[in-house]
């Protein structure tokens, strides 16, 4: 959590230092970084769901307290998108810098993506507050995470210099995309739009 919350006050050290560590296994930084950092906003947000509740929009906005069955439903896709978002996103980071004509390894490219969505996982611990709109903080996450991946880049997959800006840009509205198409398939099972139990 501490490495996240650098990320966003002191990108350039933070990624001197993980840039440093010469082996990105993926077990590794999933392990260590990326499931704690999961779980830990997963379980926030489960938490005020249960506690404070949602609030429903309509005419009038209220609170409702969701059923804990649904906020487990709504808690399983979560998790699952973002396996999916880390997993098969380190995937496309690499296909994207195959793109530029340069190998390379899905570690690298695990590692790159895995710690660039920390901010988003931060964030997401004020989706607990049913006052906070739930896009605002994925947003916010996402522009975060985007901004950390700017930085992540150059320092552990090292494209070309002349490459690296479109490696960013591509790399950058993928994972927007696939933070957006989540996070709106999570909601929708909140919502009860799909998924929904019998």
């Amino acid at each position: 959590m501490i490495t996240a919350l650098l990320l966003i006050f002191d990108p350039s050290g933070t990624w001197e230092r993980i840039g440093l560590t010469l082996r990105h296994r993926v077990w590794r930084v999933f392990l260590s970084y990326v499931l704690p950092l999961l779980l830990l906003s997963n379980a926030v947000e489960a938490l005020g769901l249960l506690k404070l509740g949602m609030n429903e929009e309509g005419l009038v906005s209220r609170t409702l307290k969701p059923s804990e069955n649904l906020v487990i439903r709504y808690q399983g896709t979560q998790v699952v998108m973002d396996l999916l978002i880390i997993f098969v996103g380190a995937w496309f980071l690499q296909k994207i810098g195959e793109g530029f004509h340069r190998r390379h390894t899905y570690s690298e490219c695990f590692a790159t993506l895995g710690y660039s969505l920390g901010p988003l996982f931060l964030l997401r611990l004020l989706d607990a507050v049913p006052a906070i709109n739930t896009w605002i903080c994925y947003g916010l996450g996402a522009l975060l995470s985007a901004a950390a991946l700017y930085r992540g880049i150059p320092r552990v997959m090292k494209p070309d210099p002349s490459n690296a800006l479109g490696v960013y840009l591509l790399s950058s509205l993928m994972i927007i995309a696939l933070i957006g198409i989540g996070h709106f398939l999570a909601v929708q099972v909140l919502e009860e739009k799909i998924l929904v139990a019998h």
